[in-house]
Order: C-alpha cells, then sequence, then structure tokens
C-alpha cells in the first residue's frame, strides 16, 4: 500500500426535510443554517448520501441546488464530487425532493433509475370519482440514484441512495376533501394501497439494479444508504436485503445485504419519532465483502423531536425530523 491508499472511512445518509430557499420559504434557510450544517459537520462523512434536497429557479434559467450549495458553504463538503438525481425527461433538476450523493472520492460512474428495470403497473382504480375506464399507470415519485465511487487504492464502491415513497395515501381522483382529508373510507384505503405499491415497486427496482452490480462482481463493496419509510421488518427492507432464510437458498447467501443498525441496542435503534414511537426508518444496509470493514455505526438522534408535535407546537421548526447516521469502516490490511 502507498501513502494515498485509503484505510479508513465513513459513509453517511441524512434526510435534510425539505431543503429549500426563497422568498417565502417557512423557516427560511437562514434559520435552518446553524442547526443543519453542525449535524453535517458531525458526521465527518467521506461519502454521504442527502435525500430531499429541493432545487431553485430564478427567471428563465436551469434549476440549481443553491440552497444545498448554502448550507455546504465553510464545510468540507463544499469541494466534494457531486451526483445528483435528474427529471425523468431530460438532465434538468427535480423542482423538490432531489437525492445527492457526495463524495471526496472520485465518482467514476452515477447514474439513476426510474422505471428503466420495472416499469409503471396497470392498476384498475376502483373508486375514482368520476369512474375511470382505462387502468391507472401507477408511476414511482422519484428515482433511485446510484454512483462507482473510487476511493485510492481500494476497490470501487457500489452506492445507492434512495427515498422510497412515505406510506401516506396516493391521489384518487375525486376522493379528496382536502389534503389530509378523503372523502370516504375506501377511497383512503385505494389510496394506501397505491402507495404501498409505488413502495415496494422502488424497492424492487433498486433490488434488480443492486444484483446487477453482484452479476458483474460477486465480492462488490455495495452500500445502500437513504429514507426507506420503512422499519427492518417491513417488505421494502426485506425485500432489499434478501437474506437467505427469504430466498431459502444459501448459494445466494453473497447476494444478501445486512442492516447496519442491528448492532445497536433497541432503545438506540431510531431515526424518526412519529406520535411517540420511535421508528427506524432511515437504514444503510452493506454487502459481505464491506461488513468486513465495518467498525461503527451512528445515529446522531440524541435531540430527535416528535414530528407530528413539532407541526403542532413549533413555530418555524428549523430541524430535520430525521437523525442523520454515519458508518466507519477500516480496510483490512
Amino acid at each position: 500500500m502507498t501513502s494515498s491508499d485509503i484505510t479508513d472511512f465513513r459513509i453517511g445518509t441524512f434526510n435534510l426535510e425539505n431543503l429549500e430557499d426563497g422568498p417565502h420559504i417557512d423557516p427560511p434557510l437562514a434559520q435552518r443554517l446553524p442547526i443543519l450544517r453542525p449535524q453535517l459537520q458531525r458526521m465527518r462523512a467521506d461519502v454521504l448520501c442527502l435525500q430531499e434536497v429541493n432545487a431553485q429557479k430564478i427567471g428563465s434559467g436551469p434549476r440549481t441546488l443553491r440552497a444545498l450549495d448554502t448550507l455546504l458553504q465553510d464545510t468540507p463538503y463544499s469541494t466534494y464530487h457531486r451526483a445528483c438525481s435528474h427529471a425523468q425527461r431530460g438532465d434538468g433538476l427535480l423542482d423538490k425532493h432531489n437525492l445527492v450523493v457526495l463524495s471526496r472520492f472520485p465518482i467514476t460512474v452515477a447514474r439513476q433509475y426510474w422505471h428503466d428495470l420495472v416499469p409503471p403497473p396497470s392498476y384498475p382504480l376502483q373508486t375514482a370519482v368520476p369512474p375511470e375506464l382505462e387502468p391507472h399507470s401507477v408511476t414511482w415519485d422519484r428515482p433511485l440514484l446510484y454512483a462507482e465511487i473510487a476511493p485510492p487504492g481500494a476497490p470501487p464502491l457500489h452506492l445507492f441512495n434512495l427515498h422510497l415513497r412515505a406510506p401516506l395515501a396516493a391521489l384518487i381522483p375525486g376522493q379528496k376533501a382536502a389534503p389530509f382529508e378523503w372523502k370516504s373510507v375506501p377511497g383512503w384505503a385505494e389510496g394506501y394501497t397505491l402507495a404501498a405499491i409505488k413502495r415496494i415497486g422502488q424497492a424492487l427496482e433498486a433490488r434488480l439494479a443492486i444484483d446487477q452490480v453482484f452479476d458483474q462482481e460477486s465480492g462488490a463493496l455495495v452500500a445502500v444508504c437513504g429514507d426507506f419509510n420503512a422499519d427492518d421488518y417491513e417488505a421494502p427492507s426485506r425485500l432489499l436485503r434478501a437474506e437467505e432464510q427469504d430466498t431459502g437458498n444459501g448459494e445466494l447467501a453473497y447476494r444478501s445485504l445486512i442492516a447496519l443498525e442491528r448492532q445497536l441496542p433497541p432503545s438506540r435503534r431510531f431515526t424518526v419519532v412519529h406520535h411517540g414511537r420511535p421508528q427506524m426508518l432511515d437504514h444503510i444496509l452493506v454487502s459481505r465483502e464491506i461488513l468486513g470493514w465495518h467498525r461503527e455505526l451512528e445515529i446522531h438522534n440524541e435531540d430527535l423531536g416528535d414530528e407530528m408535535v413539532a407541526v403542532r407546537d413549533v413555530r418555524h421548526a428549523p430541524d430535520s425530523f430525521h437523525a442523520p447516521i454515519v458508518a466507519s469502516f477500516s480496510r483490512p490490511v
């Protein structure tokens, strides 16, 4: 090994919760910066996956990540290599909920998957008003982002940044009375079903992309990071991990992924508090090969507030209601 070889590095993930900038944003970005920036600095990540990074548009120019650039000022991340998700048609940024990968090491390949491996399923709506005669096309709300990263003197890292659909009922035509009010139980139930289809479909597309990596390299260093909107035992997480207990085939064990949070006691294993209930919705999953490099996992949830209480009781809440996660690795020598 040479002095430039990488032996220790950290991979992190953080949902910034609608990072935005503009004259009518509440809370204003200036109020969020002294809260979010120390959280990023504390992570000390060499590779960082971010979710919910909104893009800003000025006049007729293209959208930019001005809010993110402002947040990263005066931090090491401002000079990192960057990969971003983009609109399904064209190369422009999405207005909301972009995925971003920041890396101290070169990013050699970056691409997104958005119905590239899984076509939109057709679903005949049962409760739409007026009735829909043709099947409804169920499309994902956003893509997943893949980056191949080249740490000096080490094998490539295959990184997937995910933000799966939240378990909130999707829109059914004619069934909403207000943003969070439904006209009927069947309408809400069908909307909730559509949301589940979107979430599990995104997870399936991610799993197929992961297996494409293993098809090329059985001992690949794979990390899957992000906001799954699902705990360890829900279907999207199980699908992404693909444990041999589920496949029933030990020959496929090298393709399974391991949830790093399992090393922590249950009392520390949460990234969101919802109605008083701690939940582990954000995850870092890794392949067997990189698991051998893993040393420690941190979940920075000490000051995490209850998202439902804050929405009701806190004016201009500047926090993210997701805790950052960071995993440290040390290459065996």
